[in-house]
């Protein structure tokens, strides 16, 4: 029951912020200034904190998952250790694609590397949002792959030759945030921030 009010929660603010965003969006283009350009700015960098900072706090959470059964099992056999520390790791890489979303939505808009003339419509700024929320919600899946990584890990520690075969089930919640980072990637590229 819980679930499902949080799913209704959930898609009752994304049904606000396709509506809020929408308006934002359709404002006049023609004539873009400085400071209209500046606030849709702002927009890319809500969409920058949005994909780093939720896909990293389920990677964090799921490294917590992954280690916590990496610690018990290296206290137990230690001779494991760069094994675990493999399927440890996995559920990082998740913000890492948060990290190189925000890094080229940064570079498009021109708040890295110098593009100081470049000049972002709403529809950037408000894209730049959605897309920063795909990759962030992908992301999550990172939570799930700690919870694989620690039954690896759990299994290893039974049995070390069953390692690359975990490592394959771990790897396999990853392929959701992919996913996110390649639609990502596509609508920065669509949006002509790329």
């Amino acid at each position: 029951m819980k679930i499902k009010r949080k799913a209704a929660i959930m898609a009752l603010l994304l049904a606000v912020m396709f509506l809020l965003s929408a308006g934002v969006a359709s404002a006049q283009e023609d004539e873009l200034t400085k400071k209209e350009s500046d606030q849709n700015k702002t927009l890319v960098i809500l969409g920058c904190a949005l994909a780093i900072g939720i896909a990293g706090i389920a990677s964090a959470i799921g490294l917590a998952l992954a280690g916590s059964s990496a610690i018990a099992v290296t206290a137990e056999k230690p001779d494991l250790f760069g094994k675990l520390l493999v399927l440890q790791v996995l559920p990082m890489t998740q913000s890492v694609y948060g990290l190189l979303t925000a890094i080229l939505l940064m570079m498009g808009a021109g708040l890295l590397g110098g593009g100081e003339g470049i000049l972002i419509s709403p529809l950037k700024g408000v894209g730049a949002i959605w897309i920063g929320l795909a990759v962030g919600l992908t992301g999550i899946s990172a939570i799930n792959q700690g919870m694989v990584a620690s039954s690896s890990i759990s299994a290893v520690g039974r049995n070390p030759d069953v390692a690359a075969r975990g490592i394959i089930f771990t790897v396999m919640p990853e392929t959701i945030a992919i996913f996110g980072l390649l639609v990502g990637i596509l609508l920065m590229t669509g949006l002509g921030l790329l």
